[in-house]
């Protein structure tokens, strides 16, 4: 796989996927936080999508693509949002992410498409949700917004997923990869607290029930195993995947958890 990047999914994908997959161009590189990001960020984002296109078309090669599944392109629907539900994404991150799939899907070029939710594992940048949870928690105060939940997914099965489909030759899809149980953030402190051993001091913000569920329907059907190489079920999800990782972000140099430490 040639692997486009040099971040938290760019790692992790070269770690499973570096020496298999000599077919496929993955993408993992652009703009990761919805909070800093700028115009110049979008355009170094869309043309360098513009560049891999036109290198894959050239040389027969499948591109991996990566979007959201978050609240940035589904907003808060009453139910599960599927791939084939209209979509009026509320900010720019979201309308640029839908705006990049169009181009793949129009390119002519072979892809895959892959709408992610809040992928949590080794070699995360400190802006990203557990980074940052971790570390408010560790400084003694965190903010909390009510009603606000994330869908966490480990990365183990972001890779498995993403494994099993490039055997499979699966293709010209556009498939949610997510764990399909959002969690309340209030849930999420709480159980990093226990097991860091702190409680942090609570600012509440208001809000009101904030869920973003993804469908995993159309995923599970092409992978039926999804989800089962971490061998836990749903209920203890949350904490397998805190259980795992904790020890390695709490164990980071203050200078590697912190955003000025990138």
């Amino acid at each position: 796989m040639r692997i486009i990047g040099d971040g938290f999914l760019a790692r992790n994908l070269a770690s499973a996927f570096e020496d298999r997959f000599p077919e496929v161009t993955a993408l993992a590189s652009g703009v990761s936080s919805t909070a800093t990001a700028t115009p110049g960020e979008y355009d170094r984002e869309a043309h360098l999508l513009y560049d891999v296109l036109d290198e894959c078309r050239r040389h027969g090669r499948r591109l991996l693509f990566f979007s959201t599944a978050s609240f940035s392109l589904y907003g808060f629907p009453a139910g599960e949002a599927t791939e084939a539900d209209p979509v009026r994404p509320p900010n720019a991150y979201g309308r640029h992410k839908l705006a990049l799939e169009s181009v793949v899907r129009s390119s002519g070029t072979e892809h895959l498409i892959l709408r992610l939710s809040h992928v949590v594992g080794r070699h995360q940048r400190p802006h990203q949700l557990l980074p940052t949870l971790v570390r408010h928690i560790l400084e003694g105060e965190v903010t909390v917004h009510q009603g606000a939940h994330r869908d966490l997914l480990d990365v183990r099965d972001l890779l498995h997923a993403v494994g099993r489909l490039l055997d499979d030759g699966v293709s010209g899809e556009v498939l949610n990869l997510a764990s399909g149980s959002p969690q309340p953030v209030e849930s999420i402190v709480t159980a990093i607290e226990q097991r860091l051993g702190v409680t942090a001091r609570r600012i509440h913000r208001p809000g009101s029930p904030a869920i973003t569920r993804a469908s995993v329907g159309r995923l599970r059907r092409l992978v039926p195993d999804f989800r089962t190489g971490t061998t836990v079920q749903d209920q203890d999800y949350l904490g397998a995947l805190l259980d795992t990782y904790l020890p390695y972000y709490a164990a980071l140099p203050v200078d590697l958890r912190t955003p000025s430490g990138r």
